[in-house]
């Protein structure tokens, strides 16, 4: 099962601003991606160097530099600092225990939020940070491979919206691409609830518990992971800042849209979890009082057939009148089998005009 919880103990005692790498350990090195454009050119890099990415700060191009791997704490600060990135921005780019959140320090607005991957293992989530100035947008992530491959082809292709614009629509659509994934997450998560829903009202297992219980620890996550989200795509939605363009408030308004959508998707899906736990638990209970009755049908046909058995078994003479005379009949052991088959018949008449059976 995925563990969501990441330590951050070791923060503890620590001045404000100390960029301390909190998260999963990791030896690969990481990995810059540049895509430089205008409306009418492009260009495409990678680098293993923080400064030769320096040049780009500076240029009359809109830069998306991508750092993939933000356990090098070095070489975030180095690229950090080259783009005037306060310290307390660079300590919750390192922190991918961090919270999502919306900040503004020096022109540079800071966006952190979760990027959600579904496999076989269950929902991967890795932190995604944001900082966007004048001319460039900073994007960093734990390690290589995301979702953002639908932005990347918006900028390779001409005439797109994108190629025209800041970077605050960039951005946007780094964002709202993040969010759109959401959607896909909670479609498997609904997909996988109405199949077991299905399963259970056909025949329940105690497997099936421990699928409910995953489906309800994957949908805490979610709520955890989305619902913060809705203040930052507020903030964002307000337009309060400089660098963001009060022509570009409507995408962020639709953005703002989405997240509450998701919201409220995550709240439908845990009330149908919910929903199957009642289901297996009254399967369960129905399960155990078919067998309780059936055992109750059986004990209560053998109470006659024993106390006859009992009477029958005390073996007394025909010594004194008072004794038991159907032990001296012929067919006395025929007659006792007779009445209990008679008996045990009719109980069973009776259960079924009860329609106990």
């Amino acid at each position: 099962m995925v563990r969501y919880i990441k330590k951050i103990s070791q923060k503890i005692g620590m001045m404000p601003g100390a960029v301390v790498y909190v998260g999963q350990e990791r030896e690969e090195p990481p990995v810059i991606e540049v895509i430089s454009y205008t409306p009418g050119e492009i260009s495409e890099k990678s680098f293993n160097r923080a400064e030769d990415c320096f040049e780009y700060r500076d240029n009359d191009e809109l830069s998306w530099i991508n750092v993939s791997g933000v356990h090098d704490v070095e070489m975030v600060k180095k690229i950090c600092d080259h783009y005037g990135i306060h310290a307390l921005i660079q300590e919750d780019i390192v922190n991918t225990g961090l919270r999502p959140k919306f900040d503004y320090h020096d022109k540079t607005a800071f966006v952190s939020l979760k990027m959600l991957i579904a496999n076989a293992e269950g929902i991967q989530s890795e932190q995604v940070s944001i900082a966007f100035g004048e001319g460039y947008v900073l994007s960093f992530q734990e390690k290589p491979g995301d979702v953002l491959d639908p932005v990347r082809e918006r900028i390779r292709r001409l005439a797109t919206r994108v190629r025209f614009m800041k970077s605050d629509y960039l951005a946007y659509a780094i964002i709202d691409c993040v969010v759109d994934n959401y959607y896909a997450i909670l479609e498997n998560v609904a997909e996988r609830t109405e199949d077991l829903e299905d399963s259970l009202l056909e025949n329940s297992t105690e497997s099936d518990l421990v699928k409910i219980h995953e489906l309800k620890s994957e949908l805490l996550f979610l709520r955890k992971a989305v619902w913060p989200l809705r203040e930052v795509a507020g903030e964002l939605e307000r337009g309060e800042i400089d660098l963001i363009d009060a022509d570009h408030r409507i995408y962020f308004r639709d953005l703002y849209e989405h997240v509450l959508q998701v919201i409220d998707n995550i709240s439908v899906y845990r009330e149908m979890v919910a929903g199957v736990l009642d289901i297996y638990l009254s399967s369960v209970s129905n399960r155990m009082n078919q067998v309780m009755k059936v055992l109750t049908v059986i004990a209560t046909i053998f109470i006659p057939l024993s106390f006859l058995a009992g009477v029958y078994g005390m073996n007394f003479d025909t010594a004194s009148p008072f004794n038991m005379p159907e032990l001296g009949f012929k067919y006395g052991y025929l007659f006792f089998w007779v009445l209990v088959f008679v008996v045990g018949a009719g109980l069973l008449i009776l259960f079924r005009r009860k329609r106990w059976l």
